[in-house]
């Protein structure tokens, strides 16, 4: 069992026992780990203590910074961030398939590709001559069925495998690399609407929160909410575009394609972080 596995674990546990408010030997327990062991882990992890953590993890936490993430994103769009330049803590290019690429199903492409260990679990990592095309949170026995739809979703390209290069890439994008922030080129394919909606999201901080309304009118179509949750869910780059930051109107945090639980654990995770800057 991995980090990220373990804190999933203590996190589906407080759903359900929330209301219990568990120790931190509970918390060890569940992780199968002494309390001091789990306290470095966890610390380690988060960046924050179990206690400080749990607190990114309410409701009404989310609520807050569905309030705030409205009013920092609006902020942004209007001191013109739309157009390039530095998008969140990393300097994302993302560049937008034309019709003739994506019919052509990487036709004369090399893509490498492979699987990595991120803080929050296995991801499946692929990048092309125009930048990294695909980014999936994967687990073990769905790692050869995720393969094959990369292979489904390329099928004129040569595919080849190199899980040293996944490693690397992943350094980059969670920050954990010796050079988190060196540029990055995104490689996406997606309808002009589509490619909107996922502009408008590498707009939104880490440790922010934003609602598909703001989404909606970030990309000057206040009615289109079900049009851009769509968008969200189609996202193909986990975390690079942080799809994991969009809640709903109410300040639920709502489904994530790749498990709910992660999406917790992110949300909660850039939320510590941002409480470790603000204390710095």
């Amino acid at each position: 069992m991995n980090e990220y596995e373990r804190i999933a674990k203590v996190i589906r546990f407080l759903d359900r026992s929330r209301s219990d408010q568990p120790d931190l030997a509970a918390l060890a327990r569940v992780a199968g780990l002494g309390p001091s062991h789990f306290h470095r882990l966890f610390s380690a992890w988060a960046g924050v203590t179990p206690k400080d953590f749990l607190q990114c993890l309410t409701l009404s936490d989310a609520r807050q910074r569905l309030r705030a993430g409205q009013n920092i994103l609006e902020a942004s769009l209007e001191s013109g961030l739309s157009g390039p330049g530095r998008l969140h803590d990393l300097c994302v290019t993302l560049e937008a398939a034309s019709p003739g690429e994506i019919k052509s199903g990487g036709a004369g492409w090399n893509i490498h590709a492979g699987f990595a260990e991120s803080p929050f679990g296995s991801v499946l990592i692929a990048e092309g001559p125009r930048g990294i095309c695909h980014i999936s949170f994967t687990v073990t026995d769905a790692k050869n069925a995720d393969w094959k739809k990369l292979q489904d979703d390329w099928p004129r390209a040569h595919l080849s495998r190199h899980d040293g290069f996944a490693a690397k890439c992943a350094g980059k994008i969670f920050r954990t690399g010796a050079d988190p922030t060196a540029p990055l080129r995104a490689f996406v394919r997606g309808t002009e609407f589509q490619v909107r909606v996922w502009r408008a999201l590498l707009r939104v901080p880490p440790g922010t929160l934003v609602s598909y309304g703001t989404l909606a009118r970030s990309v000057k179509n206040p009615s289109a909410n079900r049009a851009v949750g769509s968008a969200v869910g189609a996202n193909p780059l986990a975390y690079l575009i942080p799809c994991h930051r969009v809640i709903r109107e109410t300040g639920v945090l709502g489904d994530y394609r790749w498990d709910p639980v992660r999406k917790r654990a992110l949300i909660a995770w850039e939320g510590s972080q941002d409480s470790v800057r603000t204390r710095r």
